[in-house]
């Protein structure tokens, strides 16, 4: 604690600021979105494809929309883009509050997405820039804890207010919320934006996506990375398949438990690991090292046990190595994106991969479903253990073919672009 409190303290206001506004986010998050499911079923008695309808919805409209929110926010700056983000969440938590019919729900599901849509790539970007390439990597390792703390105290604090009900959640949500865009209206310095172009918006935002689009280090970069962000998801999938069959009706309460040993996890590790990181491997090896420990974090689960000890071990020990390997390579992972953007338009590259690792988790839900459904025990977590391996193949590929030593300067000419 001790270690973090002086880093914390390091830091310029505005990223001490984007810290705690993050932390802030996953509470209000976090509260009432694990709930949400619940409420559609039990409170309100909606049908199960209502409820994944809802939930669909908020999915798509933020991964959708990460790559125009980064744009706004290049264009526009950040600021605006996170009040924008946190007013608009506002909104549609207070809408959910009160709403009873499918379609004022859609709506509400739609504007939450569109809300982390708008703030999350403006987050980073600001936080990017705020810290300085010398201070990047510390800067997103603590941006990390403040973000696992927000996950691991917004279920708890959710939970105890739906001792009121539903509406208590929501409107505290909200609450959260408001007072953040307040906040940051008075407290956040606004920094214009550096990247906008004297174009009409359209063409200028049309030549923008064509930079990236060419940019062939990052794309690849973002392809190999992609499966991590599937591995990272099974906390709320495949884990919690794994404890339905070991616990039948009870495995609520061991998913719980397995959410709040993988935020401990992280919580405890991330400045060590980093710290550790930084003295001992290179950006792309800390990256390389991160994907093999979330890929090995899913072999405790290979053995088909039936026995609950050894099964709760296992899937305990399964989200520990997840919680390590995606602290250990986060903070690098945050300082290449930057790099391959040339520090130009980084908050729509943030957004560019954003919307791509968002399209990877969902076609990799869809296949760790389709492997649960063919009976073979082993198969989903094999599958997912060479996933890891896999990627980190390929970043240390990359790596080892220059594409990520290097500071890349995305070159705009005359409406075309080229990599150089």
């Amino acid at each position: 604690m001790r270690r973090l409190r002086v880093q914390v303290a390091s830091f310029d206001r505005p990223v001490r600021l984007l810290m705690v506004n993050q932390f802030a986010i996953n509470l209000g998050f976090y509260m009432l979105m694990p709930y949400l499911a619940d409420h559609l079923a039990h409170g309100l008695g909606y049908a199960a494809w209502a409820v994944g309808l809802v939930l669909g919805v908020r999915n798509l409209s933020q991964q959708g929309m990460f790559l125009v929110g980064g744009t706004l926010a290049d264009r526009y700056g950040c600021k605006p883009m996170i009040l924008a983000g946190c007013a608009l969440r506002t909104v549609a938590f207070a809408l959910l509050a009160v709403a009873g019919s499918l379609p004022t729900l859609i709506i509400a599901s739609a504007l939450t997405g569109l809300a982390g849509a708008l703030f999350n790539p403006a987050v980073r970007a600001y936080l990017a820039a705020e810290a300085g390439e010398e201070r990047r990597v510390e800067a997103f390792s603590v941006f990390n804890v403040f973000y696992q703390a927000g996950i691991l105290v917004g279920p708890l604090a959710g939970l105890a207010l739906l001792t009121w009900d539903f509406s208590a959640v929501c409107a505290v949500a909200a609450l959260i919320f408001g007072a953040l865009a307040v906040l940051q209206a008075r407290a956040l310095p606004a920094r214009p934006p550096v990247d906008r172009s004297a174009d009409p918006a359209w063409r200028a935002v049309a030549a923008d996506w064509r930079t990236i689009a060419a940019n062939r280090p990052f794309l690849l970069f973002a392809a190999a990375m992609s499966g991590s962000y599937v591995l990272a998801f099974q906390v709320y999938l495949a884990l919690p398949l794994r404890a339905r069959e070991l616990f039948g009706e009870q495995a609520g309460l061991m998913t719980g438990a397995v959410f709040a040993v993988s935020a401990l996890a992280a919580l405890s590790g991330q400045l060590k690991l980093t710290a550790w990181a930084k003295r001992s491997l290179s950006g792309p090896r800390a990256i390389v090292y991160g994907l093999v420990v979330m890929g090995v974090a899913f072999l405790p689960l290979l053995p088909a046990s039936h026995d609950a000890v050894v099964g709760a071990g296992a899937l305990a020990v399964c989200a520990v190595l997840l919680a390590w390997g995606g602290a250990l390579l986060y903070p690098f992972e945050m300082d290449t994106v930057v790099r391959l953007s040339g520090d130009r338009l980084v908050a729509t590259y943030y957004g560019a991969y954003n919307t791509a690792c968002g399209i990877a988790i969902s076609l990799g839900n869809l296949a760790v479903g389709a492997l649960f459904d063919t009976g073979v025990r082993w198969l989903p977590w094999a599958a997912l253990a060479a996933t890891g391996l896999v990627c980190a193949g390929l970043v240390a590929q990359l790596d080892r073919a220059g594409y990520l030593a290097r500071k890349l300067v995305p070159v705009r000419v005359a409406g075309d672009v080229s990599a150089g």
